[in-house]
């Protein structure tokens, strides 16, 4: 099947997901045409279901991986009917990333900022999984080579970068602090004020400022109503789960319990 191109582009909310969207009907034609499976750069979920959505619509497969169970970024295979992407096809790579931090430790920050800092695009890494003060980070296979070369430091501290077999890349247990709240609705505003530990006005503002995202899809509306199981991440304040939610209760409002990674 061909695909339209008009069409499929019109599921992008943004020019950026346009853009991913465009190259990824390049990679859906060279399928069709070479019977070769291409692989996406890593993506985050909520692109990775869009791209696997508009694959499949043109009756290919879509397959994604990020290098271990419960990854959150991941690259999708894109391959003919009928076909199951190969492991390899995927061409993830591991490495990891050693220093002394004792003096001053490394955040998740500071190893993103690292890898940014040598010119690396977020898409060719996916999870940075924190071990202690080290990392261990999934990236494209074609970049391994050159972040072992040319990454000597994070922030102020050298460090030592390795590759990784696959099956030591496994993440720590997910660690949040628990937070029960009741909020007048389940406005956007009001959820991640009480999960981020600010004010609604200010959370107003940051939505605003499109600094909020719902499931990793930025919302500018702060009367965006969220759900049970939603992610609401915020820039530079992490990320909060809306575990449950309770209500609405005798005094009208509405009680959510709420998880705050940490």
């Amino acid at each position: 099947m061909k695909p339209d191109r008009e069409k499929l582009l019109a599921h992008a909310s943004n020019g950026e997901e346009r853009a991913i969207l465009a190259r990824t009907l390049d990679q859906a034609e060279t399928v069709l045409k070479s019977g070769r499976t291409q692989v996406t750069d890593f993506l985050d979920p909520y692109r990775t279901g869009l791209i696997i959505s508009v694959v499949q619509r043109l009756e290919l497969v879509a397959a994604a991986d990020g290098g271990y169970p419960g990854a959150e970024r991941k690259r999708v295979a894109i391959c003919l009917n009928g076909v199951t992407p190969l492991p390899e096809e995927f061409n993830l790579g591991f490495i990891v990333i050693k220093g002394n931090f004792k003096h001053c430790r490394a955040t998740h920050r500071d190893f993103q900022g690292a890898l940014l800092g040598l010119g690396l695009k977020r898409e060719k890494f996916g999870d940075i999984i924190m071990t202690g003060d080290n990392a261990n980070v999934v990236v494209a296979g074609e970049v391994v080579p050159y972040i072992l070369t040319n990454l000597h430091k994070v922030g102020q501290n050298g460090v030592l970068v390795s590759e990784l077999g696959q099956d030591d890349c496994q993440p720590p247990a997910v660690k949040y602090r628990e937070i029960k709240a009741t909020v007048s609705s389940l406005r956007l505003d009001a959820v991640a004020a009480a999960g981020f530990g600010t004010s609604r006005s200010k959370m107003a503002r940051e939505i605003e400022a499109e600094r909020l995202s719902i499931n990793w899809r930025v919302c500018p509306d702060p009367a965006a109503l969220v759900k049970e199981g939603d992610v609401l991440s915020a820039r530079g304040k992490g990320r909060v789960i809306v575990e449950s939610v309770k209500g609405p209760l005798k005094s009208g409002r509405t009680g959510v319990l709420l998880h705050r990674l940490v």
